[in-house]
């Protein structure tokens, strides 16, 4: 299953407050055109939510809807796909102390669902989460992409 990772630093936010800002999925799109639309439910009694999302992706949209489970004492978020148009996709969001500032780290897997086409659209796909990923760090934040790296493996 394709693997992204995506590190990113900011200096002037602390983990705190870069937590805050990277669980309001609601103001991604006002930082890339990529994502459409993003509606967040009110949270469940566990105190997750549900989202339904809406993704530029190749001349076409994506839509999914995920479960979005918050640790704000350890900075961190996980979020898992449960319909839409991947096969599967889940991650996390991690905002730990860097210096003066804060160290992101986006992780996510996806299965297109596509297995004809998956060493085609796989670094596709990487590609653009990636770039959508350090779009939404740099315009919440004013972090930069430090590292990324993708594994587009099949397993």
């Amino acid at each position: 299953m394709p693997h992204v990772v995506l590190h990113a630093l900011t200096d002037t936010v602390d983990p705190a407050e870069a937590y805050r800002r990277i669980s309001d999925f609601r103001r991604y799109p006002d930082f890339t055109d990529t994502v459409r639309e993003v509606s967040v439910e009110p949270p469940l009694p566990d105190g997750s939510t549900l989202s339904d999302w809406t993704v530029l992706f190749r001349g076409g949209l994506m839509r999914w809807r995920e479960r979005d489970t918050y640790a704000p004492d350890t900075h961190s978020l996980a979020f898992e796909q449960i319909t839409g148009d991947f096969q599967s996709f889940s991650g996390s969001w991690r905002c730990e102390p860097h210096g003066p500032g804060t160290r992101v780290v986006f992780t996510a897997s996806f299965d297109l669902g596509i297995p004809t086409l998956a060493e085609i659209l796989d670094p596709v796909a990487a590609s653009t989460l990636r770039h959508l990923i350090g779009e939404i760090v740099k315009g919440l934040l004013g972090a930069e992409v430090t590292d990324e790296s993708a594994d587009t493996s099949r397993d």
